[in-house]
């Protein structure tokens, strides 16, 4: 399939935030990743962030892992805080190297691949721990010689099967151990527990972060603001491609899937995170996220 050829699709991205206060906050300091990155399959052609109250300062960075991060600081006194980022993308299918993605798993080993630059995502991460119980659950899928891509649709098929989708059954500060426990979790736990799957074979796993785009069933108008965050892994192919796959979802990423950024887990890359000064002893924080299928933009 050549690059024209490879379906395309363009979205509307909007992912708002809402805090509420039970007493004033004085000063609120937040840092987020809401901006979809630049990629070979992937452009973003608008992204604005609006942050309610006004920050008093605010500034738009790159992380270690050339991921957009944005910064604000807020000093005006407040009870609710708003923070809204909207992105206008287009999105293609990746371009996979069959022959790369064949090549047995042992050599995308960076030791077997000379990809130094990848010694960070095999190593383990606070939230991605290296058990041996990952290790066994992981081995059933790598077996000696097997074929990359076939190994990783294998263990995507194998988690999507063995583990039950529960919203609200974690939390971020969920651990491995305890997912392989309880057998569910969300898709961050997933992504997690595919990323530690690789890396216990000795494989470069990184976790993405992002937002999927879901079809309304037939005869059913689509839903405004019920999309949610996503999240998924990604294992380094031997030549230095990265092969994206979702085992919530038991498939290889495609044109449905914008990514935001990526690292070790979790704690890299959240959509949003803060601190606040206040005396205020609980807060609520509501979240919707759209993700709206637009066409090209008529200047294409």
């Amino acid at each position: 399939m050549t690059t024209a050829d490879r379906p395309v699709r363009w979205y509307r991205i909007e992912h708002r935030t809402r805090y509420r206060y039970s007493d004033a906050v004085n000063a609120s300091y937040g840092r987020g990743y809401m901006r979809p990155r630049a990629l070979d399959s992937q452009e973003c052609r608008e992204y604005t962030l609006t942050v309610a109250p006004a920050p008093t300062d605010a500034a738009e960075g790159v992380d270690v892992y050339g991921n957009s991060d944005s910064y604000f600081h807020v000093t005006e006194a407040h009870d609710e805080l708003l923070v809204v980022g909207v992105s206008v993308v287009r999105v293609q299918r990746p371009e996979i190297d069959l022959l790369d993605a064949a090549l047995p798993w042992e050599l995308a080993r960076p030791e077997a691949c000379e990809a130094p630059d990848a010694v960070d995502f095999v190593l383990s991460s606070p939230k991605v721990l290296l058990t041996d119980e990952v290790r066994a659950y992981a081995a059933e899928s790598f077996t000696e010689g097997r074929p990359l891509a076939e190994a990783v649709r294998d263990l995507t098929s194998r988690i999507h099967s063995d583990f039950t989708y529960e919203q609200g059954s974690t939390d971020v500060g969920t651990s491995i151990p305890e997912v392989m426990a309880e057998r569910s979790g969300v898709c961050q736990d997933f992504a997690h527990l595919a990323v530690a799957c690789l890396r216990s074979m000795g494989l470069p796993g990184r976790y993405v972060s992002g937002y999927l785009a879901t079809d309304p069933p037939p005869g059913r108008e689509r839903m405004v603001g019920v999309d949610a965050s996503h999240a998924w892994a990604a294992v380094r192919l031997p030549a230095g491609q990265w092969l994206a796959f979702d085992p919530t979802n038991d498939q290889f990423v495609d044109e449905r899937y914008t990514t935001v950024a990526w690292g070790r887990d979790y704690a890299d890359v959240p959509p949003l995170r803060g601190v606040i000064y206040s005396d205020a002893e609980s807060s609520t924080m509501d979240v919707s996220v759209d993700v709206a299928p637009i066409p090209p933009p008529l200047s294409l």
